[in-house]
């Protein structure tokens, strides 16, 4: 029989959804460097048989950052924090590489590292608690977990300076307007919904999920010449893979299609 006490693991694979726990109660709901080093593993490890990646926060908020009373206590703040902040971006490094969906449920506060995952997610759900804030201003920092490459390009670079400059509280309507929560649902719902989808993801066609996360990745330093050529290629070579022959004979065929992973 499960222990109900017991502590959840950083790092599980359940129906082809490999969940990481990223923050945890302890401090806050800060960032668990214990879940960036096995994260980051597994997800460099990833086959076959994972069809989605699912973020899940700690508690009622999703990630309030960095551990700023280990900060605190540190014989050598710099090098401590430095070594904090590579093992973040290992993890950064790691997620931002995966060829299948990434999804984030997002209850209660998402700052500092917490905001920076939430922007490197494919899909980000939250609700009406959800905030979003940079906080590295109010600490004296300056942004990591590639905070300041991808908040531009979610919501350009004008609105990005305004927000990582006077370190912003976005609330979630806010959010989901500019791009950086994706879908609102109600606040009881948020973990479940991110947990559906993911699973929902993961059952496939996961060929397709893959191949399209592929193109995405590549999007962003190809040029339009470049990219066309790239979907001419990957279009092509789903047509005559099963489950490309599946879909358009299911179309044709006016019934549900079956596909496979």
């Amino acid at each position: 029989m499960t222990d109900p006490s017991a502590t959840p693991p950083l790092v599980s694979l359940d129906d082809g959804v490999l969940s990481i726990r990223i923050a945890t109660p302890a401090g806050g709901n800060v960032l668990d460097g214990n879940a960036m080093s096995e994260g980051a593993a597994a997800l460099a490890d990833l086959d076959d048989s994972v069809g989605a990646v699912l973020l899940v926060g700690a508690e009622a908020n999703f990630c309030a950052g960095g551990n700023v009373r280990a900060f605190h206590s540190a014989p050598d703040r710099s090098a401590f924090v430095r070594s904090l902040a590579e093992s973040f971006h290992d993890f950064v490094r790691a997620l931002t590489a995966v060829p299948v969906p990434v999804i984030a449920g997002v209850p209660g506060w998402a700052a500092g590292a917490g905001m920076s995952l939430v922007c490197h997610v494919d899909i980000a759900i939250g609700g009406r608690s959800t905030r979003l804030r940079p906080a590295y201003p109010a600490l004296g920092f300056t942004p990591d977990g590639g905070l300041t490459w991808a908040l531009p390009r979610i919501v350009g670079i004008r609105r990005a300076r305004d927000i990582l400059l006077n370190d912003s509280v976005l609330g979630s309507d806010e959010a989901f307007r500019l791009g950086l929560l994706t879908r609102l649902v109600g606040d009881d719902v948020i973990a479940s919904e991110a947990e559906r989808l993911a699973r929902s993801l993961a059952a496939g066609p996961t060929s397709v999920t893959r191949a399209t996360k592929r193109l995405l990745l590549a999007s962003d330093s190809a040029t339009l010449s470049d990219q066309l050529d790239a979907e001419t290629d990957s279009i092509s070579a789903m047509a005559s893979t099963p489950n490309g022959i599946e879909g358009v004979d299911a179309f044709v065929e006016k019934r549900r299609p079956s596909f496979g992973r």
